[in-house]
């Protein structure tokens, strides 16, 4: 967090008013300051060293560098700032490139002011922002390389269980429930989850899950 304790962001869309309009939003949340913008994926990575912000808000569609390959040189950094990608359409394969290579979560860019700024808050947080009938629909509507990489994480039966929970987008609470244990346990296999795969949060692992066929992206996860 920046010195006030706030959200530092950092706005990336080569669209100027919707650049404006962004940090008017986010400016009016007393949690959150906009620490600079661009209007070009390449410098995200040089930016984000100088500014040093808590979450990177950013387009996956500019005209030099877009968000998806600006997101993986910068979560490819140690400690890097947290990414929510926009998108004017929900089912754009950039979105998921963003998504595989770490980002924590993606909103359209209709999306009403007041959830962008949960949304950010979300992601600041370290949460993912999940929503599971997207990102399913999104796996299953382009082909994806991740072959057996689920396979090759060494999950036990549980956390095989948990991650196809996690896939439902159920919190660890609802896990629990689900699974009948105590949350501090499912809490410890969601983090082991994580370390496996190689994921930097839910969505990532998610994306992994249906990517990999482990969870079956044609079908909602029951």
């Amino acid at each position: 967090m920046t010195g006030d304790a706030s959200i530092g962001v950092l706005l990336v869309d080569d669209d100027a008013p919707i650049r404006t309009g962004l940090r008017a939003v986010l400016d009016a949340d007393p949690g959150i300051t906009v620490l600079g913008e661009s209007a070009d994926g390449a410098e995200v990575p040089g930016l984000a060293g100088r500014l040093a912000p808590d979450v990177v808000v950013m387009d996956v569609r500019m005209p030099a560098v877009g968000g998806g390959t600006a997101a993986r040189a910068l979560l490819r950094r140690p400690g890097p700032p947290r990414v929510l990608v926009l998108t004017t359409f929900g089912h754009d394969r950039h979105v998921l490139d963003a998504l595989r290579a770490g980002a924590g979560g993606f909103l359209l860019k209709r999306t009403p002011p007041r959830d962008v700024v949960r949304a950010v808050h979300t992601v600041a947080a370290g949460e993912s922002l999940l929503f599971p009938a997207a990102v399913r629909e999104l796996v299953a509507g382009f082909a994806t390389d991740d072959g057996d990489r689920l396979a090759a994480a060494g999950l036990t039966a549980r956390e095989g269980g948990v991650l196809r929970l996690m896939a439902r987008g159920l919190s660890d609470a609802d896990i629990a429930g689900e699974l009948a244990l105590d949350v501090g346990t499912v809490t410890t296999d969601v983090a082991a989850v994580l370390a496996k795969t190689g994921s930097r949060g839910r969505t990532q692992a998610v994306v992994a899950a249906y990517s990999s066929r482990f969870v079956d992206p044609r079908f909602p996860v029951r």
